[in-house]
């Protein structure tokens, strides 16, 4: 594969064959799930949006679709694809979903479970005027560039914690998203 490319075959195969590490246990209980939708293109693409400014939590933030695990959810995946479709109109029968990534723990008390999903190149988003700003999508290649990634070291109530932080175009990626992408690409391993 060379450095500059990345095919959904190449993706494909690379996140089937490298499993992620087994989850650590998580001080939170709360279960969230996040979507995260991989455009199927020859040079695949990865959708995201920008949370409304009206938000009450995480106001303006590059997100991707997502939230708290409802009683009617019937599993994970469930929550973050009834959350696609609340968000952005993704349809939860036009995700071909692929596997997790293992869960990572919110700021706000919430453990997140990734959900990697594959969705068609033509889908008409329709974002949730509550809830999400503005949907782009950003070249997967690019976004699993580790090195686009440069860490922020905060203190919060005693502990050291780690933020990633980056841009593309004029959206500024950040917190746990840029997180889960940057361990995306460790997972796939597209740079030596």
């Amino acid at each position: 594969m060379s450095g500059s490319s990345l095919s959904m075959n190449d993706f494909l195969s690379r996140f089937q064959l490298l499993q992620p590490p087994v989850p650590r246990v998580s001080g939170n209980k709360r279960q969230a799930a996040v979507l995260i939708p991989i455009v199927r293109r020859p040079q695949p693409g990865l959708l995201l949006t920008q949370r409304s400014a009206l938000m009450r939590k995480h106001a303006g933030q590059v997100a991707f679709p997502g939230g708290a695990v409802d009683d009617t959810d019937e599993s994970l995946i469930a929550a973050a694809l009834r959350e696609a479709w609340e968000e952005v109109a993704i349809s939860p029968d036009s995700v071909e979903v692929i596997g997790t990534l293992p869960p990572v723990d919110s700021v706000t008390g919430f453990q997140v479970t990734p959900v990697v999903g594959i969705i068609p190149p033509n889908l008409p988003y329709q974002a949730s005027e509550d809830e999400v700003a503005a949907v782009f999508e950003m070249p997967l290649m690019e976004a699993l560039t580790l090195g686009r990634y440069h860490p922020l070291d905060i203190h919060r109530r005693g502990n050291a914690h780690r933020v990633w932080l980056s841009w593309y175009q004029h959206y500024f990626v950040w917190g746990m998203t840029a997180g889960i992408i940057r361990e995306l690409a460790l997972q796939i391993g597209v740079e030596p």
